[in-house]
C-alpha cells in the first residue's frame, strides 16, 4: 500500500495509508479536541469522511473554530428536525433565525405543544445522538436535487438550487430524512452532545447551542424584546410577499427591487421616529445611550435619531465613548498579554463621568478626540455646552452597562440596543446569519476606510466577538427598545462589494476557507446595484 505523510500543528508527522479517511486518522491520533467536527487540510475545511490522498498539513477542529461552530449548528438542526418528524410525521419545521445563545425554531402543526412534547423531542434527540447515526453525504446533479425538493413541496429550496451556478449539490441524509446546508456536517450524530431545548410558547422552541468561546452550554436568558422585534419584521416580509431570498431574487429579475428597497428604508426610518416620539413622552430623559455590536450601524442610527429629535424641538448633542479611551499604554491586557480594547476599563471612566456631570450642569466642556494612530486623546477645541432643550446621545459598546454612567439616575436614561438581523430566510431550514452579515459589513468598511485586508478583519473578528459576548449581550435585557438595523435587501448590494475582496484571500492564508464559506453564503443572492440605495441609508455607512 502507498504511504503518505501528514504533518500536525505540533509539527509531529505521521505516515498513513493513502485513502484512509480523516475520521479513521482522528481515532488513531486522538487529538485533545472534543468533539472533533472536521479537519483542515492545507487550510481547506474538509469533512471527516474524506480520504487522505497526498502529503499535507492537517489540523482537526471542534466547536471553538468558526467552521466547527457552523457545522455543529447545522448538525443540531438536522438532529432536531429528524426527531420532530419521527414523533410528529405531519408537522413542518422552520428554523427562523439565530437568537443570543441559540436558534429560534417553529413547529407548524395543529397540535398545541407543551413542555411535555418538548421533553419527548429531547428524549428522541438523545436516542439519535447515542446511536451515532452517520451524516451520509451525497453529491447530486443539480436537476435531480431540484426535482427532489419540488417532489416534497419545498419549492423555495428548489428555486434556490435553480438560481445558483453549482452543477452539483451536496445533500445529507440521516435516517430517512434528506436535507442540505451551506457547510459540511460532522461524521455522525455522536458529536452533538451538548444542547438544550427551551419552550417559549406558540410551538416555538429555542435550540440552545454551546458557546463558541467556551464550548459549554450557556445559561439561557430569554430576550423577549429581540424575538418580538424579529417576529414583527418577519410578519412585515410575509405581508410584502417576500419571505425567502428566492422571492427577493424575483423582484430583481422583474425590475421591481427599487420599490422593495424604498419600503425597507421607510420601515427603518419609522423605527427611529418611534424612538424619538417615545423619548419626547419621557420628559425626564436627559441621556440616550445607544449600544450595539460591531457593524450594527451605531453611527448612522445616532445621526438619524439626532435629526428626528431636532424636528421635535430638541437640540441633541452626541458623544462617543471611543473618544474617552485611556492612552494605549494604559489599556488593560487580557490573559494572553494583549491589549483588551473591549473591556470597560479601556475607557477613562473618571474623565468620562466628570465630563458628563459638567455637561448636565450646563457647563462648557472641551471634548477630547481619540487619535487611533498615536493611541492618545487629543484636545482640538471641540467645546460643547448643553442648552435647556438639549439632550445627550452617547453611543458605544458599553452603553447598556450601568457601570458606565453610575451617577445618572434610571429615570434620566433611555437605553437603545441596535441588533442587525435579516428576517428574510434562505429557505425554511437555513436563515441568514447575523454574524456573517455583520462580518461582511465590517470587511467592506475596514477595507474602504482603513485599508485593512480581509485576513486582518477575519483575524480580529474572534476577539471582537468574544468582547461582545462578555460586554454587550449580558445587558441586552436592560434596553428600553430594540432597533433592527439590517435591511432585508442589503446582502444583494453587499455581494457586489464583498466578492472581489473575499476572492483576494490567498489559498495559503489560514482564513482562506472562511472567505470561501462567506462567498458560498452569498451564492443564493442576485446582485443589486447600489444606485438604488439612498445616500442617507444605513448601508452607506459600510459601502460608502
Amino acid at each position: 500500500m502507498t504511504k503518505i505523510t501528514l504533518t500536525f500543528p505540533d509539527h509531529s508527522k505521521e505516515e498513513v495509508e493513502k485513502g484512509t479517511t480523516y475520521y479513521e486518522i482522528s481515532l488513531q491520533k486522538k487529538p485533545k479536541i472534543t468533539p472533533i467536527l472536521g479537519v483542515k487540510v492545507d487550510n481547506e475545511v474538509c469533512s471527516l469522511d474524506m480520504t487522505a490522498n497526498q502529503d499535507a498539513n492537517i489540523e482537526f477542529f471542534g466547536i471553538q473554530d468558526l467552521a466547527g461552530y457552523k457545522m455543529y449548528q447545522s448538525a443540531l438542526k438536522f438532529v432536531f428536525e429528524v426527531a420532530v418528524k419521527e414523533l410528529y410525521p405531519d408537522s413542518e419545521i422552520h428554523f427562523l433565525h439565530s437568537v443570543p445563545k441559540g436558534i429560534l425554531s417553529e413547529i407548524i402543526t395543529p397540535e398545541n405543544f407543551t413542555n411535555q412534547e418538548v421533553n419527548k423531542i429531547k428524549e428522541k434527540m438523545a436516542e439519535i445522538v447515542s446511536s451515532k447515526e452517520l451524516f451520509q453525504k451525497y453529491n447530486v446533479i443539480k436537476k435531480d436535487a431540484y426535482k427532489y425538493f419540488v417532489s416534497i413541496k419545498e419549492y423555495e429550496k428548489a428555486k434556490n438550487i435553480q438560481n445558483i451556478s453549482n452543477e452539483v449539490i451536496t445533500l445529507y441524509k440521516m435516517r430517512n430524512k434528506i436535507n442540505y446546508y451551506y457547510n459540511d456536517l460532522p461524521y455522525d450524530t455522536g458529536a452533538i452532545t451538548k444542547y438544550d431545548l427551551i419552550y417559549i410558547g406558540k410551538n416555538r422552541i429555542i435550540l440552545v447551542c454551546p458557546s463558541i468561546t467556551t464550548g459549554e452550554i450557556p445559561d439561557y436568558v430569554h430576550y423577549d424584546n429581540i424575538i418580538e422585534n424579529f417576529l414583527e419584521s418577519k410578519k412585515w416580509l410575509r405581508q410584502m410577499k417576500v419571505p425567502y431570498v428566492s422571492d427577493m431574487n424575483d423582484l430583481v429579475s422583474n425590475s421591481k427591487i427599487k420599490d422593495f428597497i424604498d419600503a425597507n428604508e421607510l420601515v427603518f426610518n419609522e423605527s427611529i421616529l418611534k424612538v424619538a416620539n417615545e423619548i419626547v413622552l419621557r420628559r425626564d430623559v436627559k441621556v440616550v445611550l445607544i449600544a450595539g455590536p460591531s457593524s450594527s450601524g451605531k453611527t448612522t442610527t445616532t445621526k438619524r435619531l439626532k435629526t428626528y429629535l431636532r424636528s421635535k424641538g430638541f437640540e441633541p448633542v452626541s458623544l462617543s465613548t471611543d473618544d474617552f479611551f485611556v492612552d494605549r499604554s494604559e489599556t488593560p491586557k487580557n490573559e494572553k498579554g494583549e491589549y483588551d480594547y473591549e473591556c470597560l476599563q479601556a475607557i477613562d471612566l473618571e474623565l468620562f463621568n466628570k465630563t458628563l456631570i459638567s455637561l448636565l450642569k450646563g457647563e462648557k466642556v472641551d471634548i477630547p478626540e481619540f487619535n487611533f494612530v498615536s493611541g492618545k486623546k487629543e484636545y482640538n477645541h471641540h467645546e460643547v455646552k448643553l442648552e435647556k432643550n438639549s439632550i445627550l446621545l452617547i453611543e458605544g459598546l458599553h452603553c447598556l452597562n450601568d457601570d458606565l454612567v453610575p451617577y445618572i439616575k434610571d429615570e434620566n436614561k433611555y437605553k437603545i440596543y441596535l441588533s442587525p438581523f435579516i428576517p428574510l430566510n434562505i429557505d425554511r431550514h437555513n436563515y441568514i446569519s447575523t454574524l456573517d452579515m455583520r462580518l461582511l459589513r465590517r470587511i467592506i468598511r475596514d477595507n474602504r476606510t482603513r485599508g485593512k485586508t480581509v485576513d486582518t478583519t477575519i483575524k480580529e473578528w474572534q476577539i471582537v466577538r468574544a468582547g461582545e459576548e462578555k460586554y454587550i449581550f449580558p445587558y441586552v435585557h436592560q434596553a428600553d427598545i430594540i432597533i433592527n438595523t439590517a435591511l432585508s435587501y442589503e446582502l444583494g448590494v453587499i455581494k457586489i462589494y464583498a466578492e472581489p475582496l473575499l476572492y483576494s484571500v490567498n489559498i495559503t492564508s489560514p482564513y482562506y476557507d472562511e472567505a470561501r464559506r462567506l462567498l458560498n453564503s452569498l451564492k443564493a443572492f442576485f446582485p443589486i446595484s447600489s444606485e438604488y440605495v439612498s445616500e442617507e441609508s444605513i448601508l452607506r455607512e459600510f459601502i460608502g
